[in-house]
């Protein structure tokens, strides 16, 4: 069971809009002090601890696959709405390898190559020893080979194309939401268009 109270949880705000995810256990704890409802992930509907708990008896057969306490047995929370919340977060995304690899999709943005985390680099488009700043506007990541090619050159002297100018992502989802959804129920709110529609100015 103390698995499934690690489990992932989607977050939705008033508006039904991912925010982030929290470990079931934390979900559970909005649901009890009514600042959140779960849904119910096969009819969207949304229901506090004891109409999910009726529930959860119903669809459930197998009880070593249900949340248990003294008086509630609970199927994993997939989803949860939150009950007045309506923003999306802090719009500040930091500065940090797994959030450049996110914003990058993995992708060497020279060839378009996806060569694997191991084989790509961190390149400043600039290079740092003529002024360039370690920054969203100045990194990009590029293969070991497109790296090697444009060595201490920018692109232009280089004759190297960006794919994509490099810009600061706009909402902290890059960091908050999984790449791709856990639950199958998921995929209403986190999806490929989602992520290249709301990230990049």
């Amino acid at each position: 069971m103390s698995n499934l109270l690690e489990t992932p949880t989607l977050v939705l705000n008033r508006s039904w809009v991912a925010t982030h995810t929290l470990p079931a256990r934390l979900a559970i704890g909005l649901v009890a002090r009514g600042a959140a409802r779960i849904i119910d992930p096969d009819t969207y509907e949304a229901h506090d601890l004891h109409s999910w708990h009726d529930l959860s008896i119903l669809k459930v057969k197998n009880r070593e696959r249900m949340i248990r306490s003294e008086s509630l047995c609970l199927a994993p929370l997939e989803i949860v709405v939150l009950s007045g919340y309506s923003g999306i977060g802090d719009r500040r995304v930091s500065f940090s390898r797994l959030n450049l690899y996110r914003r990058d999709k993995n992708t060497c943005q020279y060839c378009g190559n996806r060569p694997g985390t191991r084989e790509l680099t961190i390149d400043h488009v600039m290079p740092r020893s003529r002024g360039g700043e370690l920054s969203w506007e100045n990194c990009v990541l590029a293969c070991v080979t497109c790296n090697k090619r444009k060595a201490n050159r920018t692109p232009e002297e280089a004759s190297m194309k960006l794919k994509v100018k490099p810009v600061r992502p706009r909402w902290s989802q890059i960091h908050r939401l999984p790449l791709r959804p856990i639950w199958s129920s998921w995929e209403k709110f986190v999806s490929d268009t989602y992520w290249q529609s709301e990230l990049l100015d």
